[in-house]
Protein backbone atom coordinates (compact mmCIF):
# COMPACT_ATOMS: atom_id res chain seq x y z
CA UNK A 1 0.00 0.00 0.00
CA UNK A 2 2.75 2.03 0.93
CA UNK A 3 3.89 1.90 -3.15
CA UNK A 4 0.78 2.83 -4.07
CA UNK A 5 1.05 5.98 -1.85
CA UNK A 6 4.01 7.11 -2.94
CA UNK A 7 3.49 6.90 -6.24
CA UNK A 8 0.02 9.34 -6.15
CA UNK A 9 2.04 11.69 -4.08
CA UNK A 10 4.99 11.89 -6.87
CA UNK A 11 2.59 11.92 -9.66
CA UNK A 12 -0.25 13.94 -7.75
CA UNK A 13 -2.82 12.38 -9.60
CA UNK A 14 -2.04 13.16 -13.22
CA UNK A 15 -2.03 17.16 -12.67
CA UNK A 16 -1.09 19.70 -14.51
CA UNK A 17 -3.72 19.85 -17.41
CA UNK A 18 -3.85 23.56 -17.83
CA UNK A 19 -4.32 23.99 -14.14
CA UNK A 20 -2.24 24.89 -10.96
CA UNK A 21 -2.66 24.94 -7.17
CA UNK A 22 -2.54 27.26 -4.66
CA UNK A 23 -3.40 27.54 -1.44
CA UNK A 24 -5.67 29.94 -0.17
CA UNK A 25 -6.13 31.74 3.71
CA UNK A 26 -8.04 28.74 4.58
CA UNK A 27 -5.62 26.04 3.73
CA UNK A 28 -7.54 24.46 0.24
CA UNK A 29 -6.55 24.56 -2.94
CA UNK A 30 -7.78 26.59 -5.71
CA UNK A 31 -7.32 25.70 -8.90
CA UNK A 32 -6.09 28.98 -11.50
CA UNK A 33 -6.15 28.38 -15.07
CA UNK A 34 -2.25 28.23 -16.94
CA UNK A 35 -2.48 31.45 -19.44
CA UNK A 36 -2.98 30.23 -22.98
CA UNK A 37 -1.16 32.86 -24.81
CA UNK A 38 1.40 35.13 -23.11
CA UNK A 39 1.77 38.95 -24.11
CA UNK A 40 4.00 38.10 -27.12
CA UNK A 41 1.66 35.93 -28.61
CA UNK A 42 -1.21 38.54 -28.18
CA UNK A 43 1.11 41.16 -29.60
CA UNK A 44 1.72 39.10 -32.85
CA UNK A 45 -2.37 38.22 -33.41
CA UNK A 46 -2.90 42.18 -33.27
CA UNK A 47 -0.06 42.77 -35.84
CA UNK A 48 -1.86 39.78 -37.57
CA UNK A 49 -5.23 41.17 -37.58
CA UNK A 50 -4.39 44.98 -38.13
CA UNK A 51 -2.33 43.89 -41.16
CA UNK A 52 -6.02 42.81 -42.79
CA UNK A 53 -7.41 46.40 -41.79
CA UNK A 54 -7.21 49.25 -39.19
CA UNK A 55 -9.39 48.31 -36.00
CA UNK A 56 -10.17 49.52 -32.18
CA UNK A 57 -9.47 46.97 -29.15
CA UNK A 58 -12.69 45.99 -29.03
CA UNK A 59 -12.83 44.89 -32.44
CA UNK A 60 -9.44 43.31 -32.11
CA UNK A 61 -11.46 41.12 -28.98
CA UNK A 62 -14.09 40.03 -30.89
CA UNK A 63 -12.18 38.92 -33.93
CA UNK A 64 -9.47 36.67 -31.36
CA UNK A 65 -12.84 35.16 -29.82
CA UNK A 66 -13.97 34.20 -33.35
CA UNK A 67 -10.57 32.51 -33.98
CA UNK A 68 -10.93 30.57 -31.19
CA UNK A 69 -14.73 30.05 -32.03
CA UNK A 70 -15.76 31.64 -28.54
CA UNK A 71 -13.04 29.29 -26.74
CA UNK A 72 -10.86 31.93 -25.66
CA UNK A 73 -11.71 35.68 -25.25
CA UNK A 74 -8.63 38.15 -24.24
CA UNK A 75 -10.12 40.28 -21.97
CA UNK A 76 -9.39 44.21 -22.34
CA UNK A 77 -6.63 44.35 -19.45
CA UNK A 78 -4.61 42.13 -21.88
CA UNK A 79 -5.44 44.17 -25.35
CA UNK A 80 -5.66 47.56 -24.02
CA UNK A 81 -1.71 47.65 -22.40
CA UNK A 82 -0.55 45.61 -25.42
CA UNK A 83 -1.82 48.31 -28.03
CA UNK A 84 -0.13 51.33 -26.04
CA UNK A 85 3.16 49.12 -25.46
CA UNK A 86 2.68 48.49 -29.21
CA UNK A 87 2.07 52.16 -30.39
CA UNK A 88 5.07 53.11 -28.03
CA UNK A 89 7.52 50.58 -29.76
CA UNK A 90 6.34 52.01 -33.00
CA UNK A 91 4.27 49.09 -34.47
CA UNK A 92 0.92 50.58 -34.60
CA UNK A 93 -0.13 54.00 -35.22
CA UNK A 94 -3.79 54.76 -33.76
CA UNK A 95 -5.83 57.25 -35.47
CA UNK A 96 -10.12 58.58 -35.46
CA UNK A 97 -11.33 55.36 -36.71
CA UNK A 98 -15.30 55.65 -38.16
CA UNK A 99 -17.04 55.40 -35.03
CA UNK A 100 -14.76 57.81 -33.15
CA UNK A 101 -13.13 55.42 -31.16
CA UNK A 102 -8.98 55.07 -31.41
CA UNK A 103 -8.27 52.80 -34.22
CA UNK A 104 -5.41 51.11 -34.81
CA UNK A 105 -2.98 51.09 -38.07
CA UNK A 106 -0.25 49.04 -38.26
CA UNK A 107 3.42 51.03 -39.16
CA UNK A 108 6.19 49.84 -42.09
CA UNK A 109 7.69 48.48 -39.16
CA UNK A 110 4.60 46.93 -37.30
CA UNK A 111 4.26 44.74 -41.05
CA UNK A 112 8.26 43.79 -40.68
CA UNK A 113 8.08 42.37 -37.47
CA UNK A 114 4.87 40.24 -38.61
CA UNK A 115 6.92 39.34 -41.94
CA UNK A 116 9.47 37.78 -39.52
CA UNK A 117 7.39 35.94 -37.03
CA UNK A 118 5.59 33.84 -40.03
CA UNK A 119 6.08 30.65 -38.04
CA UNK A 120 5.08 32.23 -34.15
CA UNK A 121 2.35 33.20 -36.17
CA UNK A 122 1.29 30.06 -37.19
CA UNK A 123 1.60 28.59 -33.93
CA UNK A 124 -0.28 30.85 -32.39
CA UNK A 125 -3.28 30.83 -34.99
CA UNK A 126 -3.26 27.05 -34.94
CA UNK A 127 -3.52 27.00 -30.83
CA UNK A 128 -6.59 28.91 -31.66
CA UNK A 129 -7.58 27.08 -34.42
CA UNK A 130 -7.20 23.93 -32.08
CA UNK A 131 -9.49 25.40 -29.20
CA UNK A 132 -12.14 25.98 -31.59
CA UNK A 133 -11.63 22.19 -32.34
CA UNK A 134 -12.27 21.82 -28.47
CA UNK A 135 -14.78 23.92 -28.05
CA UNK A 136 -16.77 22.23 -31.00
CA UNK A 137 -16.37 18.65 -29.54
CA UNK A 138 -17.07 19.63 -26.33
CA UNK A 139 -20.25 20.74 -27.53
CA UNK A 140 -21.14 17.74 -28.72
CA UNK A 141 -24.83 16.59 -26.76
CA UNK A 142 -23.27 13.18 -25.78
CA UNK A 143 -20.33 14.82 -25.39
CA UNK A 144 -22.00 17.14 -22.40
CA UNK A 145 -24.07 14.62 -21.16
CA UNK A 146 -20.75 12.31 -20.70
CA UNK A 147 -19.03 14.91 -18.79
CA UNK A 148 -22.45 15.80 -16.70
CA UNK A 149 -22.34 11.98 -15.60
CA UNK A 150 -18.89 11.81 -14.82
CA UNK A 151 -19.15 15.10 -13.07
CA UNK A 152 -22.06 13.41 -10.54
CA UNK A 153 -20.91 10.54 -9.84
CA UNK A 154 -17.57 12.16 -8.94
CA UNK A 155 -19.16 14.37 -6.88
CA UNK A 156 -21.13 12.40 -5.10
CA UNK A 157 -18.56 9.77 -4.24
CA UNK A 158 -15.96 12.47 -3.16
CA UNK A 159 -18.71 14.19 -0.75
CA UNK A 160 -19.36 10.78 1.22
CA UNK A 161 -17.89 11.33 4.70
CA UNK A 162 -15.67 8.46 5.47
CA UNK A 163 -13.92 7.29 2.21
CA UNK A 164 -11.13 5.13 2.97
CA UNK A 165 -7.46 5.47 1.53
CA UNK A 166 -8.04 2.55 -0.30
CA UNK A 167 -11.17 3.75 -2.37
CA UNK A 168 -9.61 7.30 -2.90
CA UNK A 169 -6.85 5.81 -4.55
CA UNK A 170 -8.96 3.31 -6.54
CA UNK A 171 -10.67 6.73 -7.78
CA UNK A 172 -7.07 8.27 -8.82
CA UNK A 173 -6.57 5.15 -10.79
CA UNK A 174 -9.60 5.05 -12.70
CA UNK A 175 -9.44 8.75 -13.35
CA UNK A 176 -5.79 8.12 -14.47
CA UNK A 177 -6.78 5.23 -16.65
CA UNK A 178 -9.33 7.07 -18.08
CA UNK A 179 -7.28 10.07 -18.90
CA UNK A 180 -4.42 7.26 -20.44
CA UNK A 181 -7.33 5.85 -22.18
CA UNK A 182 -8.69 8.90 -23.92
CA UNK A 183 -4.81 9.88 -25.06
CA UNK A 184 -4.52 6.44 -26.94
CA UNK A 185 -7.62 6.56 -28.60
Amino acid sequence: MQQKCERHERHGGRGGHGRHEQSNPEGRARHRRERLFDANDIRLLILHLLSGGPAHGYELIKSIEGLAKGEYVPSPGIIYPNLTLMEEMGLIVAGEGQSGKKAFVLTDEGKTSLAAQTQELEAVTGRLATLGVLGDNRRLPEVQRAIHNFKMALNTKLGSAGLSQETLYKIVDTLDQAAKDIERS
